[in-house]
């Protein structure tokens, strides 16, 4: 990555394999530099797979989870609404929702997400347990495919985190987004 004038600011190991893991850097690019000279330099080295290249803001990993956590404990009554909302940074996500599971009714949005009425939040599956989900092209006229996590809050509401065109939701993402809506009480 140095070849390419990258700055490593910080890696963080995101899941462990037998044999491989799966880390995610997060690090500066040189003015005019392109993120595809880094994925050439990163490919280049034999056993190296590049999963997701993105820009994200300064704010990540486990920071983030803390400060959400502090912002959901300073407004307890509104801690669903607050992970939801704050989704897209602490799970570098497209858009985010917060459904009531017995109505199908959408209480909170992120700016990108959808408006979904009852049917469209049918098309979402099952929201009553933690799943990550594949929705295929087309899911929703004019989107294109969409991955997304679901986990419960306690009472009747559920998050729904998507990502337009990837990369797969991890298991210890999975984890760390139920582990944050268990928190919230609502």
């Amino acid at each position: 990555m140095g070849t390419v004038g990258a700055d490593i600011n910080a890696v963080e190991i995101v899941e462990k394999y037998e044999g491989f893991a799966v880390d995610d850097f997060m690090l500066d690019l040189p003015t005019g530099t392109q993120p595809d000279a880094l994925i050439t330099v990163c490919t280049s080295i034999q056993g190296v797979e590049i999963l997701w290249l993105s820009y994200y803001p300064e704010q990540w990993g486990l920071q983030s989870d803390v400060d959400v956590l502090n912002h959901m404990t300073e407004y307890p009554e509104r801690a669903a609404e607050i992970l939801t909302l704050e989704s897209p940074e602490v799970f570098r996500v497209n858009w985010a929702l917060l459904v009531d599971r017995s109505t199908l009714q959408v209480l909170a949005k992120t700016d990108l997400g959808p408006d979904l009425d009852e049917a469209g939040v049918g098309v979402l599956g099952p929201l009553d347990s933690l799943r990550a989900a594949e929705l295929p092209d087309g899911w929703l006229p004019g989107w294109s495919e969409t991955l997304i996590a679901v986990a419960p809050f306690r009472g009747n509401s559920s998050i729904v985190v998507a990502r337009r065109g990837g990369p797969e939701f991890l298991k210890s993402e999975l984890a760390r987004l139920s582990h944050l809506a268990l928190l919230a009480a609502r």
